[in-house]
């Protein structure tokens, strides 16, 4: 599957380099394509680098890792989207970790839907550290990892992809669940940065044993 990144930070550069080694081609999309630094550490992950637009354009899935104020301008810079399937990976955090700017009546995936109008946005990878996603195996289990969108055949290859990377993909519904994966989302940010719990854990879902 050809897949474009946009944001090469901790969570962008994690998922693309577990992409890529599981035998995707992922091309990190940037507004600076002719950074050698960028050029250098793509090319360690055995990805491609190019401009936003470029990585986007040839692109079966696009994946949104950029900070949710800088989402506006990443998606305009990507072109047009509609019929591609987005990834949004993103939280509306405050900048000091206290809270969501947005919620109860919207979320961030819903706001990412209308800037990339025809896309079919698909919320995941926004509910746990980017720890979990280089290893996401604690003895055995394998990492929740919960999504929503409103397109089946996006959720498909959504999940699709988080398996790939050793997730238990579990479907949460329609994207309006993004206002409550972006509140669960902060439930395990305020435990691993502000209760100082640390990024080795997981919030999990566990089914009891059948008597059989």
């Amino acid at each position: 599957m050809k897949i474009a990144v946009i944001g090469m930070g901790s969570v962008g550069g994690t998922l693309g380099q577990r992409w890529a080694a599981a035998g995707h081609t992922v091309t990190f999309g940037s507004r600076n394509p002719a950074d050698p630094k960028g050029k250098t550490e793509a090319a360690g992950m055995k990805a491609e680098f190019a401009s936003i637009h470029d990585a986007v354009a040839s692109a079966d899935v696009v994946v949104l890792t950029v900070p949710f104020d800088a989402i506006a301008n990443a998606l305009a810079a990507a072109g047009n989207l509609a019929g591609k399937v987005l990834l949004d990976c993103t939280n509306p955090l405050l900048p000091d970790l206290s809270g969501l700017s947005v919620g109860q009546n919207t979320s961030g995936g819903e706001e990412v839907a209308k800037v990339a109008p025809g896309a079919k946005v698909v919320k995941i990878f926004n509910t746990t550290g980017y720890d979990n996603m280089a290893n996401p195996n604690y003895g055995g289990t394998p990492v929740t990892m919960l999504y929503a969108g409103d397109n089946a055949g996006a959720k498909a290859t959504a999940a699709a992809l988080a398996r790939d990377l050793g997730f238990d993909p579990v479907d949460f519904g329609p994207l309006s669940g993004a206002r409550l994966l972006e509140t669960l989302a902060l439930v395990w940010i305020t435990l691993a940065v502000r209760q100082k719990l640390g990024r080795d854990f997981t919030l999990n879902i566990i089914h009891r044993p059948s008597d059989g």
